[in-house]
């Protein structure tokens, strides 16, 4: 009859869907009986919100190369005693702590692995304000952080330490003392996106690695004159022509279009054949990172037919594109009151404009023109 009962049990067991068996640790680090996770059916009548790490963020996981890079992101782990920092193996969430040895510790498959090389999560000048927020049944705050893009792994933690959140499974797993352990409510790592404005200042182009190419010149207007009299005939005409050029500062990560952003800076101008850094002026990004200028170039020509023939001038323009790498600082000014700088790195691109020019064409004799006597 036992016999029977534990293989009823076991057959249950293996054919029932997401009910694999694991362990929920208590407060006073005791363990709880063995229960199964929720199913499907039940976890999916909780709604699960929207997330995603922002594009914008400045964030980044740094591979371990033997010591702990600056401003890595911490925390104090009360119940172990220790402070230990966001790490990932793959795309699986865990921690890092000196005193437990040059390992990403994290739970997969009702296991605590340790694993090498990792990567750790880092926070460059500590730019960017971050949140733990509450989250439960596999649901996840807006803004929070994933390990790998496309995967629904996030960094979480709980009274018991650092982890993984899986929306798939609908819950945080913590690693611990060798085993893989589970929890229903949790915390979840966040990217603070209250951001009134932000800056770009102090940019330094690197001149000596500028990349330029120089188009064929381009033709912008036209004028002519027919002259059928015996005598030389002179037309002057007004050549206009408005035209735009972008000008795009390229930075490490994206620029959110709902946050108002501003450059300070000089343009980079290639005036023959030399590069010439104009006095700084300050942009509004009105795309992203892009700023559009609007020029207008007028030209007078005087041209001078003789008789019997046709003449001819062009409004030419002299294009090259720039590409100049730089250094920059940038400041975010958050709804707080809390002002965050860090340096960045980017690419200037720009197609400018070096010259108009005016070309007064040879003069051509008129097919079936009378001649003069």
């Amino acid at each position: 009859h036992k016999h029977t009962i534990l293989t009823t049990f076991l057959f249950i067991l293996s054919h029932t869907r997401y009910s694999a068996v694991f362990s929920e640790l208590t407060v006073d680090g005791s363990m709880l009986i063995d229960r199964p996770l929720r199913t499907d059916e039940t976890l999916s009548q909780r709604r699960q919100d929207q997330s995603f790490t922002p594009s914008s963020s400045i964030l980044e996981w740094v591979i371990w190369n033997n010591s702990l890079p600056n401003d890595a992101v911490s925390v104090y782990n009360g119940y172990a005693g220790r402070l230990e920092y966001v790490c990932k193996y793959q795309c699986e969430a865990g921690f890092y702590s000196p005193s437990e040895g040059p390992y990403c510790h994290y739970a997969k498959s009702n296991q605590e692995y340790l694993s090498s090389p990792f990567q750790i999560l880092v926070n460059k000048d500590n730019f960017e304000i971050l949140e733990w927020k509450d989250g439960s049944y596999g649901s996840v705050p807006k803004n929070s952080v994933r390990t790998c893009p496309g995967e629904d792994i996030y960094v979480g933690q709980n009274k018991y330490g650092l982890g993984k959140v899986s929306t798939q499974d609908k819950c945080f797993y913590l690693p611990l003392k060798g085993s893989e352990y589970w929890y229903r409510d949790y915390q979840v790592l966040t990217i603070n996106e209250n951001i009134v404005s932000q800056k770009i200042y102090d940019v330094k182009y690197i001149t000596d690695e500028c990349k330029t190419y120089k188009y064929p010149p381009e033709i912008m207007r036209k004028t002519g004159i027919s002259n059928y009299e015996c005598s030389p005939v002179t037309k002057t005409d007004t050549l206009t022509q408005t035209y735009e050029e972008q000008q795009k500062w390229d930075i490490s990560f994206s620029i959110s279009v709902r946050v108002s952003t501003s450059i300070e800076a000089g343009i980079p101008l290639f005036v023959e054949g030399r590069f010439e850094i104009s006095t700084e002026v300050a942009f509004q990004y009105s795309k992203g990172n892009t700023v559009t200028k609007t020029t207008t170039d007028t030209v007078t020509v005087a041209i001078t037919a003789p008789p019997n023939h046709s003449c001819t001038a062009t409004m030419k323009r002299l294009k090259y594109k720039l590409n100049i790498p730089f250094t920059a600082s940038l400041s975010r000014t958050y709804g707080n009151g809390e002002i965050h700088t860090t340096s960045i790195t980017g690419t200037y691109d720009s197609v400018q404009t070096a010259e108009v020019q005016t070309v007064l064409d040879r003069c051509e004799v008129l097919n079936n023109s009378k001649p003069c006597t």
